[in-house]
């Protein structure tokens, strides 16, 4: 079992920045694959950004060029740095991790971009 908690959500400015942190309960040996998706209100959750365990990194085409993700397995974290926000960057933004076969998810933090 991974438990995953998400914090730096809140409210920002078009044009400004965030960072979203997730901690990861068990060791990151095990954890093949860790991405951030998102769930605007009335809209499916969808895949924002991907990293793996060798370290290639997918991102969605909305945010490429304008989000950053990291990894840092020493202390069992992932970050999502957001610059240039949108008001169509509004959502909850949920961590994601995939080990052994099985998918986990955190609880989600809301990211509000007003205009």
């Amino acid at each position: 079992q991974v438990q995953l908690v998400e914090s730096g959500g809140g409210l920002v400015q078009a044009g400004g920045s965030l960072r979203l942190s997730c901690a990861a309960s068990r060791n990151s040996f095990s954890i093949s694959s860790m991405a951030w998706y998102r769930q605007a209100p009335g809209k499916q959750r969808e895949l924002v950004a991907i990293i793996f365990s060798g370290g290639g990194i997918n991102y969605a085409e909305s945010v490429k060029g304008r989000f950053t993700i990291s990894r840092d397995n020493a202390r069992n974290m992932v970050y999502l740095q957001m610059d240039s926000l949108k008001s169509e960057d509004t959502a909850v933004y949920y961590c994601n991790a995939g080990s052994r076969g099985m998918l986990y998810w955190g609880k989600g933090t809301l990211v509000t971009v007003s205009s």
